[in-house]
């Protein structure tokens, strides 16, 4: 790692655990969620969180430019901090521990660098490209690096699939069991998950966390950039063949 990215890694840390601080305060006092025009929940908490983030990267690196869940776009930079203040609102504003904060830095259109906090449940997970991913205590304490399974048979594979139409298109995959299963995929206990929906700022940083744990993404344009959508998230023994099941297009 650049010593410049480690810069950026450790930025992303304290610009995380500020607004942790934040996102914890609300939601033990509790909040409640109303509705986006896109019929999605958002909450008090979701843009203050998110306003933390870009006041503090942006104190640090002036010149970065944004694009967040609820505060949109703002400046124009080889620079992007993605933001997604609390991934799993819904969960928040009902009292459920299982919600995030997500960052990820894309530089010339590639992501460097994400961080994935989970406050309530004292759990943490990152990655640099080229760098490895990572899961550990949150706030940090004890660390382990993140790989996939090496499962190669599609017959003995674990498959999971959101239900919107996913699961029809992957006959032989399952619901997830858990609310994050890009959480099982980075720790190898499940061996695919199909995702056909959701925003960059919910793909962004899990595609490199995946990837530098040994994984794949491919989204349904052939690709895997975070701008289309969602995709195929697997080990890299799989891939290929569920790409052929699913009709994507192929990745060398």
């Amino acid at each position: 790692m650049s010593a410049g990215m480690d810069e950026d890694l450790q930025l992303a840390f304290g610009a995380v655990g500020l607004a942790a601080e934040v996102a914890v305060g609300y939601f033990g006092a509790g909040v409640t969620a109303t509705l986006k025009a896109d019929g999605t929940p958002v909450t008090e908490a979701d843009r203050a969180v998110e306003r933390l983030l870009r006041e503090t990267l942006s104190e640090a690196r002036p010149c970065d430019a944004f694009l967040g869940e609820e505060l949109g776009e703002l400046g124009e930079s080889d620079r992007v901090w993605i933001l997604d203040p609390i991934d799993g609102t819904r969960f928040f504003s009902e009292g459920d521990p299982n919600w995030r904060i997500q960052i990820a830095l894309e530089v010339r259109g590639v992501t460097e660098l994400a961080v994935v906090a989970s406050p309530a449940l004292g759990r943490c997970w990152w990655a640099t490209r080229g760098g490895g991913a990572f899961e550990s205590s949150w706030p940090r304490d004890e660390t382990f690096r993140l790989e996939v399974s090496t499962t190669a048979s599609p017959e003995s594979a674990v498959l999971v699939a959101l239900d919107n139409g996913s699961e029809a298109r992957l006959p032989s995959a399952g619901p997830p069991s858990t609310p994050l299963p890009l959480i099982e995929l980075a720790r190898g206990e499940i061996d695919a998950f199909l995702v056909e929906r959701y925003h960059k700022w919910d793909h962004a940083p899990w595609i490199l966390i995946v990837e530098e744990a040994g994984g794949r993404f491919t989204n349904p344009a052939g690709g895997n950039s975070a701008d289309q959508g969602g995709g195929l998230y697997s080990n890299a023994a799989l891939h290929n063949h569920l790409l052929s099941a699913l009709h994507y297009p192929l990745r060398p």
